[in-house]
């Protein structure tokens, strides 16, 4: 299966993250009128202004936890890559340590026969 492009990987990128804050409308919007049938004797006008308010109050709350949830990710992205870098670090000091060990044990075997003879 081919791989996608750079370009349609950031097209589906977008894409998804469109179909879910129009999910997340969607869901503000049904939480909205929820609210207002439990309230009988408003007025449609009533109605509406509450339910307008209610869903805008929803999704700046989401905005939010999505700016702060952005950041933390960029925030553990940062961490995490540093963390990364200093195991790799010692994984190859580790493995150029047991190499050189290695070699130098070899090379005392090498010149214990030789001396030997």
């Amino acid at each position: 299966m081919e791989q996608p492009t750079p370009d349609s990987a950031r097209g589906l990128v977008q894409l998804e993250g469109y179909l879910l804050w129009n999910a997340e409308v969607a869901e503000a919007r049904r939480r909205a009128r929820c609210l207002t049938e439990h309230l009988p004797w408003l007025t449609t006008a009533q109605r509406e202004d509450i339910e307008r308010a209610y869903t805008a109050d929803r999704l700046d709350d989401s905005k939010e936890m999505l700016r702060r949830v952005a950041a933390r990710s960029v925030s553990l992205r940062a961490e995490y890559t540093a963390r990364y870098e200093r195991l790799r670090r010692r994984c190859v000091a580790t493995a150029v340590f047991g190499t050189a060990v290695a070699f130098v044990s070899l090379l005392c075997g090498v010149l214990a026969v030789l001396a030997g003879d």
